[in-house]
């Protein structure tokens, strides 16, 4: 009987185990209709000032592993047409093939291929990134800013982080109509993730 009740508590403590580490593996969406989410991007003006911007369109997902983070992944889709300068004109020529070409290249993509831990909230965050039909690899510097109950019962988690692109790096003209551009474009996102109910 003793035996029996040992093997009945042990195969609880597994069972509780294995449902500890289930649940540490958590799915997310961006938060986009809550519009906790923004992609911006800053772009040295002529070494004078930094003209910034943002898309406005975009999703993303990612899985969060707390027990072990280099098994969390990313994707993110960004319309290239919602770009937005505060500039008619502006976002009209970074729209056209001298830049962005959107008719022809209306999406731009990100898919980690892997998250190296750093602790207390930091890590390396590397994937895929397509822009302009052209795919490199990046990494990000990520931080994560916080984890818990969201007050409509829900649960979140949010990042941020940042990045710098090159111009050359796909196929992207440094000049037109509106003078010479940097070659290089930073980038911060901000991410807050509601988590999918089991």
């Amino acid at each position: 009987m003793k035996l029996k009740t040992l093997a009945t508590a042990l195969l609880a403590t597994m069972t509780l185990g294995f449902s500890a580490l289930a649940n540490a593996a958590e799915d997310y969406a961006f938060d986009i209709k809550g519009q906790h989410a923004f992609i911006q991007f800053k772009v040295s003006h002529l070494g004078f000032s930094y003209e910034l911007g943002s898309f406005q369109k975009f999703d993303g997902s990612f899985h969060y592993d707390e027990q072990h983070p280099e098994n969390s992944t990313v994707k993110v889709s960004i319309d290239t047409a919602s770009l937005d300068t505060n500039h008619a004109e502006r976002n009209k020529h970074l729209r056209s093939d001298d830049f962005f070409d959107v008719e022809k290249y209306p999406t731009a993509t990100f898919t980690s291929t892997s998250y190296k831990d750093l602790g207390h909230g930091k890590a390396i965050l590397t994937g895929n990134f397509t822009l302009h039909g052209v795919t490199k690899a990046i990494s990000l510097d990520l931080n994560q800013v916080g984890a818990g109950n969201d007050p409509w019962g829900g649960f979140r988690r949010g990042f941020e982080a940042t990045t710098t692109l090159h111009l050359s790096d796909y196929n992207m003209k440094k000049a037109g109509m509106l003078g010479p551009v940097s070659e290089n474009i930073d980038i911060y996102i901000s991410v807050e993730g509601l988590r999918s109910k089991p």
